[in-house]
């Protein structure tokens, strides 16, 4: 609070000190304390990082425990400008289980939000820039064919369920997830359930994310071959 005071009326607590109070991130000891400010603002205090942006309005402003800090979806973007990913994508899972904000909504919120820093990674993160499904399953293909493997059958139901790629001479269901570890809870309980269905009935399940597929293609090659090994 004396941090936030100290840099004026209209500053906000913010980025990795903001996240803390929210509840995204554990609290830990750092050096400084993060504060978000008018660009109009004072110099930089001893103690507090002081970070200057345009636009900040009084709808950005919430409060917990009587602090003035930035709402959570403004603090999930700077905390996207400040810290590892792995630590964003934590988070982004910590507002969701909160009832802060789903992904989702989060989602709608960004692609509308001005440019500034943090944008990049959110984005690539909630898979906003996520290739489309086409895409997605052309860049897999092409990876089965490097390994010289036979085509799958693409989009047709097994076991009741709709499957990116299947191979049933081998029992073999691949899916190519475009970035749903940010789906909502009721999706991955479907995809639970489907993986489930897979295993019961005697087939194997192997799912690879975007980002695997997009740009550790052969790390994917060398994986489903292994497997296609195995199941021959």
């Amino acid at each position: 609070m004396a941090a936030v005071l100290s840099c004026g009326s209209h500053a906000l607590l913010s980025h990795r000190s903001a996240a803390a109070l929210w509840g995204l991130t554990q609290i830990r000891s750092e050096p400084e304390i993060d504060v978000v400010v008018p660009r109009k603002a004072p110099r930089r205090r001893p103690g507090i990082r002081v970070h200057r942006r345009t636009g900040l309005s009084p709808e950005h402003r919430r409060e917990v425990e009587r602090i003035p800090l930035t709402d959570p979806i403004s603090t999930l973007v700077d905390l996207a400008s400040c810290s590892p990913e792995w630590q964003v994508e934590r988070a982004i899972n910590e507002a969701d289980r909160l009832d802060l904000v789903n992904p989702e909504t989060l989602r709608r919120t960004v692609v509308r939000l001005a440019p500034r820093p943090g944008m990049a990674r959110m984005r690539k993160l909630l898979g906003l820039d996520a290739l489309t499904d086409t895409g997605l399953e052309r860049a897999f293909l092409s990876i089965v064919r490097a390994a010289d493997l036979p085509l799958p059958k693409t989009q047709v139901y097994v076991n009741g369920y709709r499957v990116d790629f299947y191979w049933p001479d081998l029992g073999l269901v691949v899916e190519t997830d475009g970035w749903r570890h940010h789906r909502t809870s009721g999706e991955q309980a479907t995809d639970r359930r489907r993986d489930q269905a897979h295993t019961t009935s005697g087939l194997t399940t192997v799912r690879f994310g975007e980002a695997q597929v997009r740009y550790e293609p052969e790390y994917v090659r060398r994986t489903l071959a292994a497997v296609v090994e195995q199941l021959s």
